[in-house]
């Protein structure tokens, strides 16, 4: 059933779409589910936990903690915007999302791993103002400035997404609904149009690059001049805990970007890669991040890991 939708001409978009999941591995849905959604539990227990510790304990309403609770609320929301449905698709094979639903979810997908993105740049350049510039770290960093800053990182992800939905909404369908995918994304909903993409292939490059790939230039930036001012640190126990927590760090941010730029690029040039490993590739890259960045960045803490194992020794 199509509804139809007209500018300049009429444009069809279907009532509703179908998304197929993992293609080639239907019969595995069931088993395949589990993982994820033990993947899934964890990332709301790790990141509600980092949040209440966070917003309960006023001593930890400092820079660092302030920008880790961001990081959590956008972990939080950036799994939630697919794994449910994923799982409804997994295990009840409910396949069948409406027009606007899907541009809804593909609308936060986006919207949210483009904040992600920002925030991770604003926690590189606290570290950076920590190590390098430690004596001027409480009057670059203060209340108001982060507040500006994750300000920023929202607006800047709601800004450059946007037209993603006007884009998809110019194209006629012709009837075409099925998606061979777990959730909604941009180039996945384009593909399915009858007439041409270009215009969104060279935005969605565009953003990819020019916006996404800036935050992984800086980010790079501010490791490098950090473990730069590390390696200046007498005493070698110091240079240890530094490598270690920066080394850490280093590995979720390249498990964040890896899978999503290898998902953004298969769509438009990987014509030969098997839909299997894109999909699963293009589900981690919205779900691994938010289940270690709890770890990495919280429980890795000291004062975080401290509260937390106070809490469950005092409940005892």
């Amino acid at each position: 059933m199509l509804s139809a939708s007209v500018t300049n001409g009429t444009a069809f978009h279907p009532s509703t779409f179908i998304l197929l999941g993992i293609p080639g591995m239907q019969d595995q849905h069931v088993w395949i589910a589990i993982p994820f959604c033990s993947m899934y539990v964890l990332a709301l227990v790790g990141n509600g936990t980092i949040l209440y510790i966070i917003m309960t304990d006023r001593a930890l309403h400092e820079p660092m903690y302030l920008f880790l609770c961001l990081l959590s609320i956008t972990d939080l929301v950036l799994c939630s915007t697919t794994l449910p449905k994923m799982l409804t698709i997994f295990w009840l094979r409910s396949h069948t999302i409406s027009y606007h639903g899907c541009l809804t979810q593909m609308f936060f997908v986006h919207a949210v791993f483009a904040t992600e993105s920002a925030i991770l740049l604003a926690m590189a350049f606290d570290r950076y103002v920590a190590i390098c510039r430690p004596l001027h770290y409480t009057s670059i960093l203060n209340a108001t400035v982060i507040g500006k800053i994750g300000v920023a990182c929202v607006f800047r992800g709601l800004l450059f997404v946007f037209p993603f939905v006007i884009l998809i909404e110019r194209l006629p369908f012709c009837g075409h609904h099925i998606i061979p995918h777990t959730y909604c994304e941009h180039m996945g909903i384009a593909k399915l149009a009858c007439a041409s993409i270009k215009t969104n292939t060279i935005y969605g490059l565009t953003v990819a690059l020019s916006i996404t790939g800036m935050d992984v230039v800086l980010i790079a930036t501010s490791y490098t001049l950090i473990l730069w001012a590390v390696l200046r640190l007498p005493s070698k126990d110091a240079r240890f805990r530094a490598f270690s927590t920066c080394g850490a760090h280093i590995c979720v941010i390249l498990v964040f970007y890896i899978p999503a730029f290898f998902s953004f690029f298969t769509h438009r040039f990987g014509h030969h890669v098997p839909p299997q490993v894109h999909i699963v590739l293009a589900n981690l890259y919205l779900l691994v991040p938010p289940v270690l960045n709890p770890l990495v960045y919280g429980i890795n803490t000291k004062q975080i890991r401290i509260r937390i194992f106070g809490y469950f020794i005092g409940r005892r």
